[in-house]
């Protein structure tokens, strides 16, 4: 077996002039890997470079796999993610996967943009402060799952509606309504974070249906999880198929 002419040409527009000591060490599992990474997989779904590489930079914070992400990171930023784009993907992850998780890659990529050139810290994206967040954020909440967020306040217990305004502020009103990233690619990355997670299939189901509603259809949620394929493995990804397949049915004309 030989590494494919597409498998380079794609692995070069992410790495140029990059020496892999793997090839030297491990060969055979190059070869494999990249023959499926960087040809097979990549010829399927409709997620052109930077879209790609977003998800699975959300996916490789969920995982905590900071090495693979910083080689991704510097991949992403070849192929034009902005660093602005970077940071708030980042900074999406913390209500999803918590700041002891996000702590490293926060660090890590202020590393990578500094070692470009890249003045810290960036642009403010914020659009809400103490005041707005919770009313802000309770509105794009139900932007994107409509009555359901309704009916999570109203089947709250007393003693948890904290959680439930916590989302509304927080969750949304902090990070959902920040500029850089627009709500379609934001509910993209939670769900690449949500499927890598494992674990979290309800929440995966319900961001399913969030990001039908903000206008990401089957294809696309299909695309993302097959170009994670072969950072999350088999499981996670039958997993998600799994959950699409139950949300979004195969016989549902309108996917």
């Amino acid at each position: 077996m030989s590494i494919s002419e597409t498998a380079q040409k794609n692995h070069e527009e992410l790495f140029p002039d990059h020496t892999s000591t793997l090839k030297v060490t491990d060969p055979e599992l190059i070869e494999v890997f990249d023959n499926f990474a960087f040809d097979e997989v990549l010829s399927y779904g409709n997620l052109d470079a930077g879209t790609r590489l977003m998800v699975i930079l959300a996916s490789l914070i969920a995982q905590q796999t900071l090495s693979e992400y910083k080689v991704m990171l510097g991949g992403a930023l070849n192929v034009g993610v902005t660093p602005i784009e970077v940071k708030e993907i980042v900074y999406q992850s913390v209500p999803y996967v918590g700041i002891a998780k996000a702590f490293d890659f926060i660090h890590a990529t202020n590393e990578v943009l500094g070692s470009r050139g890249v003045k810290l810290p960036l642009e403010g994206q914020s659009t809400t402060n103490i005041e707005t967040r919770f009313e802000k954020g309770l509105a794009v909440s139900k932007s994107i799952f409509g009555k359901m967020i309704d009916v999570m306040y109203e089947q709250s217990p007393e003693n948890q509606m904290h959680i439930q305004k916590y989302l509304s502020a927080n969750c949304f009103g902090d990070y959902y309504t920040r500029t850089g990233l627009d709500i379609k690619m934001r509910e993209l990355l939670t769900f690449s974070m949500l499927l890598s997670l494992g674990g979290c299939e309800p929440q995966l189901k319900g961001h399913i249906q969030g990001n039908v509603n903000v206008g990401n259809n089957k294809k696309t949620l299909l695309s993302v999880v097959t170009q994670l394929l072969p950072y999350v493995g088999y499981p996670r990804t039958l997993n998600a198929i799994r959950c699409l397949n139950e949300v979004l049915p195969e016989d549902d004309s309108s996917n």
